[in-house]
């Protein structure tokens, strides 16, 4: 008897509202979120009234219940919510893997909505209650501040260059430029630019950090059985674990290596259930909400080490079509749109199609890093029929 899930059900339809600037959407937040899940219906050619699951992460407000009226859905089988921030995104597509193989569901939607002026994001969920004491009380009180001091530690001790951080923030604005949706389309990001810009918190200068938007995208997941005979190509689920190490889970940054990310252990799960390994991945989404915290993420999945990040973070070699792992070929969250990196999930899956605008040839095999720092994380790794 396997207890593996891998390739059991498939991503078949993505939809994704335009990104608003922050607290400028016209439609209330709900109402983005159903327009993302009706996109994703009419792309996958299901009836809206049929999804029977719902799945989001971090601090959706959207429920599944409350959507049901808007959808007219028939009937309410599934839902849940990962326990995270960012690092919730492929854990969320997992659950709704998970409750498709096991029966529990037959059509779920994983969405997520943002609209500042009724979600409060910035203002409650990632500043009220989130940040330990300990760190209150010396002045810390931003997740950013936290991955700064994360991320000096692995330029000054580990030995990774500080340039790696540049070109993760250069490589978005390159791909964004053939991203006519991007909120950085049309505006090519130059080393004179990013080293000019100001600190937000040392070593982080404004083009590092990422950028909050409203807006909503969601997925549309089915049984692989099922997803062969609809009008997409299917991106296959091949693995997405999620969870924490011992050293992990919420321990103030009291784990080792502090430099980590929290996805050594996930990523070794996630080759050894998929089969593959770093070097098969085509593109990769790296969740970035700081450009230090996605390089550490590619180191922590293994694709290079501290000590030769500075030959594998380059730009050339990060860009599509012609790098050796093209990433966030969407422009990302810094240069496409923020939408709690939602987008990135949509584009893994664009990949796999074949429909990017920054389109890697022959692309198979797709990856998608959730929010690297959160106390309990997840990554993914989604497939064309012939990975299976």
């Amino acid at each position: 008897m396997t207890r593996s899930m891998r390739g059991s059900a498939a991503i078949v339809g993505i939809g994704q509202t335009p990104y608003y600037k922050r607290g400028t959407s016209p439609d209330a937040e709900m109402k983005l979120a159903l327009r993302a899940i009706v996109s994703a219906c009419d792309d996958a050619g299901i009836d809206p009234r049929d999804v029977d699951g719902f799945v989001s992460y971090g601090s959706e407000h959207n429920t599944g219940q409350k959507l049901v009226p808007g959808l007219g859905t028939r009937e309410l089988r599934f839902g849940a919510l990962a326990w995270t921030h960012g690092g919730g995104i492929p854990a969320a597509v997992g659950i709704a893997a998970a409750a498709i193989h096991a029966g529990q569901a037959d059509v779920v939607a994983v969405y997520r909505a943002m609209a500042e002026g009724s979600n409060q994001r910035l203002r409650v969920a990632v500043t009220q209650n989130d940040t330990p004491a300990q760190f209150l009380v010396n002045g810390i009180d931003m997740v950013m501040q936290r991955s700064a001091m994360r991320s000096r530690r692995m330029i000054e001790v580990d030995g990774v260059p500080a340039e790696t951080l540049e070109t993760i923030a250069r490589v978005s604005y390159y791909h964004a430029q053939n991203n006519s949706g991007a909120v950085g389309h049309g505006r090519m990001l130059t080393h004179e630019q990013y080293a000019g810009s100001r600190f937000i918190s040392e070593p982080y200068h404004l083009f590092d950090c990422s950028r909050e938007n409203d807006g909503a995208a969601a997925l549309i997941l089915v049984s692989a059985d099922r997803a062969r005979d609809l009008k997409q190509k299917p991106a296959y689920v091949l693995s997405v674990p999620m969870g924490a190490g011992a050293d992990g889970g919420s321990r103030e940054d009291n784990h080792e290596p502090y430099t980590s990310v929290g996805m050594i252990g996930l990523a070794k799960r996630m080759w050894a259930e998929s089969g593959y390994g770093p070097a098969d991945v085509d593109v990769a989404q790296i969740y970035e909400n700081f450009t230090g915290m996605a390089v550490q993420s590619i180191i922590d999945h293994g694709f290079c080490t501290a000590q030769t990040a500075g030959d594998f973070v380059t730009f050339d070699n990060l860009i599509a079509p012609s790098g050796s792992l093209p990433i966030n070929t969407s422009g990302g969250n810094i240069a496409d749109g923020f939408i709690h990196g939602m987008g990135s999930m949509v584009e893994a899956v664009r990949q796999i199609r074949g429909t990017s605008t920054n389109q890697v040839p022959g692309a198979k095999l797709s990856m998608m890093a959730g929010g690297p720092g959160d106390s309990m994380t997840s990554t993914g790794l989604f497939g064309a029929f012939e990975t299976l």
